[in-house]
C-alpha cells in the first residue's frame, strides 16, 4: 500500500486533542490517542497497540526497548495480532501474517464520555491468497480501558474457514518475582516447557518462577494479574475465547531472542486471549467471529 496514500487516509480521520497520526520508530506510521482517562498508540503494521496507560500511572502495557520497527517484521510487545494461525507453521511467518501486515484505519470516534473508538480493516495481503475468503476486522477502543475486538468473517461462498486467533498481550509489571496470576486454577494445560505435557493447574496463584509457556484449554475465565510491586491489580476479561496462553521466558530464554532484552522478563508477563490449538475456529460461510478482551486495572 502506498505511504503516501495511506497517510492521507488516516490524516483526514485525526481528531485535534485527542487523536493524530505521526511517523514512528523506523518510519513506521502510528496513531496516537489521547482521552480524559489515558493514553495510547497503535502502529498501521499490525494494527499493532504499543503503549497503553491510564494518565499519572504505569505503563498497563510492555513494549521491548529492543523490539524491531521494520517493515514486514513482528513488534516485542504490545498486543500482537495472531492469526490466521499461532505459534510455527513450517515457511510461514511465526504466529501468522495479520502481525507484520498493513492495516487500513477507516474510521476514527470521539465518545460522548471522553472516549476514542478506532475501527480497522486488514488490508491486501499476497499469503492470503491460499485461504478461503475472509476479511478481518478490528475495533479499538480507549476510555479507562483498553477494548479490543477482532471480527474474523467468512465472505467464501461454499468453503469452511479453520483458523486461530490470539491477542497476545503483554502486560507491564514491577517485579514479575511479586506477580500472581489468577483465575486458571483446575484448567487443563499444555506445558510447552515440558515437551507439551497435559498438566491440570492446581494454584490459585499462579507464580512465574521459571520459563513458563503454557496454553490452558477449554477456559473463557476472567484472568487477574496481581502486581505486589506496582500495587496494582490487571483485570483480563474476555468473550470469544476458550484459549488463554501464560508465557515468560526467563533468563536464559530471553538471552536468545534478539528483539527482547536480557533482563526485561522482569518486568513482563503475558497474558493471552483467543482460541489456539483445539480451540481453533471453524466458520461456515457467512458466518463471523469475535474476539473480545477488555483490560482494566485498579489499586490492590
Amino acid at each position: 500500500m502506498n505511504t503516501t496514500i495511506l497517510h492521507s487516509d488516516v490524516k483526514r480521520l485525526e481528531i485535534p486533542g485527542r487523536v493524530r497520526l505521526q511517523e514512528g520508530n523506523g518510519d513506521l506510521l502510528k496513531v496516537e490517542i489521547d482521552t480524559d482517562f489515558s493514553e495510547a498508540e497503535l502502529y498501521l503494521q499490525g494494527a499493532h497497540v504499543t503503549e497503553f496507560r491510564k494518565k499519572g500511572e504505569a505503563p498497563l502495557l510492555f513494549t521491548s526497548h529492543f523490539s524491531r520497527f521494520e517493515k514486514q517484521q513482528a513488534i516485542r510487545g504490545g498486543v500482537p495480532v495472531i492469526f490466521p494461525w499461532f505459534a510455527a507453521r513450517e515457511g510461514e511467518p511465526f504466529h501468522g501474517f495479520a502481525r507484520i501486515s498493513q492495516w487500513r484505519l477507516n474510521e476514527v470516534t470521539a465518545l460522548p464520555a471522553g472516549g476514542v473508538s478506532l475501527r480497522l480493516a486488514l488490508g491486501p495481503v499476497s499469503a492470503a491468497a491460499t485461504w478461503p475468503a475472509f476479511t478481518l476486522n478490528y475495533v479499538v477502543t480507549v476510555t479507562d480501558s483498553l477494548r479490543l475486538e477482532l471480527i474474523a468473517t467468512n465472505t467464501s461462498a461454499d468453503q469452511q474457514f479453520t483458523f486461530e486467533n490470539c491477542l497476545h498481550t503483554y502486560f507491564h509489571v514491577g517485579d514479575i518475582h511479586s506477580v500472581r496470576v489468577q483465575g486458571l486454577k483446575g484448567v487443563t494445560y499444555l506445558d510447552k516447557v515440558d515437551n507439551f505435557a497435559a498438566k491440570v493447574e492446581e494454584q490459585g496463584d499462579i507464580a512465574i518462577t521459571g520459563e513458563t509457556d503454557r496454553i490452558y484449554q477449554n477456559t473463557t475465565s476472567t484472568v487477574d494479574i496481581l502486581d505486589s510491586s506496582l500495587k496494582r491489580r490487571i483485570r483480563v476479561e474476555k468473550a470469544g475465547s476458550q484459549s488463554t496462553v501464560v508465557w515468560n521466558p526467563w533468563i536464559g530464554r530471553a538471552q536468545q531472542i534478539p528483539d527482547f532484552g536480557n533482563d526485561e522478563y522482569l518486568k513482563m508477563v503475558c497474558v493471552e486471549s483467543g482460541n489456539v490449538g483445539k480451540n481453533r475456529l471453524v466458520l461456515p460461510p457467512g458466518r463471523s467471529q469475535v474476539l473480545s478482551v477488555v483490560i482494566s486495572s485498579e489499586p490492590y
